[in-house]
């Protein structure tokens, strides 16, 4: 069973040709409301996923945006532990998506931030805690190492990207960041492979946008290229692919059998509209793998040489 410890924001989606710049005002097209925050994302594409049980801690507000959040999840089936915040509005997210399916946001937490350190359930009948950075820092390095202490596995999805303590990076089992979230927590640059032998995790896996993803497991390199499809609109995309990963390493799958499933379902994500509505079930996932062929030789070399790896 897995527990997502995280954030739940109401997204406010515009689509513009492009987006603006410092004081630049950009006439917009169609405009859209959708179920969204990285933890509520993260939660559905686990219970999507069709691999594990999925339960939710969240933090609301006494408002209406809080309806279609608790609809969504309650809809894919995400078992919740909700804490109700009346002082706070329910977080809200607001995204420009451009016409070549690219995004940018801006995020206010409200009620996110009263996730508190008392409201962590009982872990012994979980396998791993999904965690992100939208929610206080303190709060998730205070679930991490109350999860790390009752051997639960634990996830964190450094995102938005920030420097974290080094008490929260010894608790993570699993660490999932992009290419530019990667860099924001090393000390040197250089190389992907290079970055990635910095941290002093045990499991660390970076998503590379259309090249696909890396993963480091001890002093293992695990490589998956990207799928090819017809971008809509890329929000949700790296929520869909932690969400998915989770799901299927809490079942006991391989990592690079999950990193492909994951891939998979973000790729399908990026197909359609909005955050949570866009995520796959676990059927059109595989319907899609069984069309797609297994990456040939070229393709992964390609992926290492960008990575810093040596060609096999």
């Amino acid at each position: 069973m897995i527990l997502v410890a995280g954030s739940a924001n109401l997204d406010f989606v515009v689509h513009a040709d492009h987006i603006p710049a410092p004081g630049e005002t950009v006439l917009g097209q169609d405009f859209s409301t959708f179920p969204g925050g990285k933890g509520a994302n993260q939660a559905v594409a686990c219970a999507r996923a069709g691999a594990a049980d999925t339960e939710m801690l969240l933090a609301l507000g006494d408002d209406a945006h809080a309806l279609p959040l608790l609809a969504s999840l309650e809809s894919a089936q995400v078992r919740l532990h909700t804490v109700h915040c009346p002082d706070q509005a329910t977080g809200c997210a607001f995204i420009c998506v451009t016409d070549n399916a690219e995004n940018a946001i801006t995020v206010a937490p409200g009620a996110n931030l009263c996730l508190q350190s008392q409201h962590l359930p009982e872990l012994q009948s979980f396998s791993h805690l999904l965690m992100q950075l939208e929610i206080p820092i303190a709060t998730v390095t205070d679930y991490a190492k109350r999860a790390q202490a009752g051997g639960v596995q634990v996830v964190l999805n450094a995102a938005p990207a920030q420097a974290l303590p080094p008490e929260l990076l010894q608790a993570v089992d699993l660490l999932v960041v992009n290419e530019g979230e990667l860099r924001a927590l090393v000390a040197h640059g250089g190389t992907v492979a290079t970055m990635l032998q910095q941290l002093d995790v045990p499991t660390v896996v970076v998503t590379l946008g259309q090249r696909g993803c890396i993963a480091r497991q001890q002093d293992d390199f695990v490589l998956q290229p990207a799928f090819t499809v017809a971008a809509v609109d890329t929000t949700g995309a790296g929520d869909t692919f932690c969400g998915t990963l989770v799901a299927h390493l809490g079942r006991g799958d391989t990592l690079a059998h999950a990193m492909r499933t994951a891939s998979a379902a973000a790729a399908l994500a990026c197909t359609a509209n909005g955050a949570q509505s866009s995520i796959p079930t676990a059927l059109e996932v595989d319907t899609f793998l069984r069309q797609q062929p297994m990456p040939d030789e070229q393709q992964i070399d390609m992926l290492r040489s960008y990575c810093g790896l040596e060609a096999s």
